[in-house]
């Protein structure tokens, strides 16, 4: 799906996707990866939902959203229960969806305003 959408500078927006890659203002990305208004991590890590691990976990803490859109891949897939409970421990909403959810959702959080981290895994099989 394509988005076509002005963006002001320093905002990082979600252009379009596809299952393969994610188009975020004028750069394609083929990793998972961390998205929030102002903050691209292209090296996130975990390139399936079952590669995910708690030191994952430490740069979205670090970044102190409000919620979390956590894409898993082309289905939605719920990760470990004790590491969804990491971040709900640590007062961070959470949201689990396929990467294509989350990408919509991200774009209308951030419109809203809102404090949101994406993180987005791009299947690498």
């Amino acid at each position: 799906m394509q988005f076509n959408q002005d963006t002001p500078d320093g905002v990082y927006r979600i252009i379009g996707y596809s299952d393969r890659n994610i188009q975020i203002n004028e750069g394609r990305y083929e990793r998972s990866l961390l998205l929030m208004p102002d903050v691209l991590q292209s090296d996130w890590g975990p390139a399936s939902l079952a590669e995910l691990a708690s030191e994952h976990l430490a740069p979205i803490r670090a970044l102190e959203p409000e919620i979390v859109l956590l894409g898993t891949g082309v289905v939605q897939q719920f990760p470990q229960r004790p590491l969804m409970l990491e971040l709900i421990q640590a007062g961070i909403g959470l949201e689990v969806m396929d990467t294509s959810s989350a990408c919509r959702t991200y774009n209308l959080l951030m419109a809203e305003g809102r404090r949101v981290l994406a993180a987005l895994i791009i299947d690498q099989e």
